[in-house]
């Protein structure tokens, strides 16, 4: 795996590079749409590629370790086989699942004991088992395994989780190097930068993860409960700490004004499920502003879904037909939304990059940041 770092913005700390893969090269800064179970929910992978134009998916190693299982995984030789996604491919260790089980997990120094979701199973995940899942699972960036804290956890608890995940982490990559990929090609291993809101905890994890010497590297524990401003600032004392010849990538944020502050700050990649869950309920977002297309100011208006958007449902059908198919609860309006928004957020980042290269990305920046806030 090589990142190689085109330019960088003259009034800002944006870059753009590339991030060559043995499944394809990657164009930074990206959005990588969510496929938890090694599909981006009500797309096919035909729309993801083609009409959405995405380079690279999410799938998520706590969904498929449960559900179709790693016997399956394997036997089929590995998740881009299993799934028919040809492009790169990267795996969340299931860290954020973990955080989101709460009231059915146990964590300690081995490991995490849980529940599954879906039939109350007991699991047993540690750092090992996470890179052995992963590697099984196949995916070309792998995640190291992490606890997430609250964005509102006091400083003792953030400070011992933190502790917890450096030791993991140590443990992940130890387990990475033990082993090899199962199916030919290169995987690589990101650690992941806690320490919640606190900026010296902050900088002691990007110092830390430094010594690894990885191929890239996550910010997580983000988009959590902390205000926005917050988010921004724990953002720039990562950056401003982790090498600059390596991606960066900041996990599950966000909305679109989000991302572009996100990239003037030095964030390469991005994922989050908003584009499709939004736009299973109704929420389109747009260049001029986000539109919910439940409401009935849409009922009788026969202009495209968006005149200015690049896949074919833009162009095909009218804002009134959608609205039709959202009251009605059919299956298609989930469909057009989601695949509608996430090539409008491939083509934002994508617009991102273009400005970058052209040296007037934060000009630029500034004005979609106004659109992109319209409620129309």
């Amino acid at each position: 795996m090589k990142f190689t770092l085109q330019h960088k913005d003259p009034s800002s700390h944006a870059r753009a590079g590339e991030l060559h893969t043995d499944h394809g090269v990657i164009r930074t800064p990206i959005f990588m749409p969510v496929g938890t179970a090694a599909t981006v929910k009500g797309i096919f992978h035909r729309d993801v590629r083609d009409e959405a134009r995405a380079q690279i998916i999410l799938a998520n190693t706590y969904h498929l370790y449960l559900r179709p299982g790693m016997e399956i995984l394997e036997r089929a030789g590995g998740v881009h086989r299993f799934s028919t996604w040809e492009g790169p491919m990267l795996t969340d260790s299931g860290g954020f699942q973990v955080f989101s089980l709460a009231a059915c997990r146990k964590l300690k120094e081995e490991g995490c004991h849980f529940r599954s979701h879906i039939d109350g199973s007991k699991h047993l995940f540690t750092p090992e088992s996470v890179i052995d899942t992963e590697r099984t699972i196949g995916a070309d960036i792998m995640m190291a395994f992490d606890e997430c804290p609250p964005g509102d956890a006091p400083r003792e608890y953030a400070a011992k989780s933190l502790g917890l995940t450096e030791r993991w982490l140590d443990r992940c990559f130890n387990q990475y190097h033990r082993t090899s990929p199962k199916y030919g090609h290169y995987q690589a291993l990101f650690p992941i930068v806690q320490g919640c809101t606190y900026p010296d905890l902050r900088a002691r994890a990007a110092e830390n993860v430094k010594q690894y010497d990885a191929d890239g590297y996550a910010i997580g524990g983000l988009a959590v409960g902390e205000p926005t401003e917050v988010m921004y600032e724990m953002i720039e004392v990562v950056n401003a700490i982790l090498p600059e010849d390596r991606p960066r990538y900041l996990m599950g944020v966000g909305t679109p004004v989000n991302i572009l502050e996100g990239i003037e700050r030095g964030v390469d990649m991005f994922d989050c499920v908003m584009p499709t869950r939004n736009g299973r309920n109704g929420q389109l977002f747009t260049a001029e502003g986000v539109i919910n297309i439940r409401n009935k100011k849409w009922e009788d208006d026969f202009s495209p879904v968006d005149p200015a958007g690049t896949a074919f449902v833009d162009r095909l059908y009218s804002k009134a037909y959608l609205h039709h198919l959202c009251v009605c609860g059919e299956m298609l309006a989930a469909e057009i939304a989601s695949l509608h928004n996430i090539a409008f957020y491939l083509r934002l980042v994508g617009a991102a990059r273009e400005h970058i290269l052209a040296g007037d990305f934060r000009a630029w920046k500034e004005g979609m940041v106004e659109k992109l806030t319209r409620r129309l």
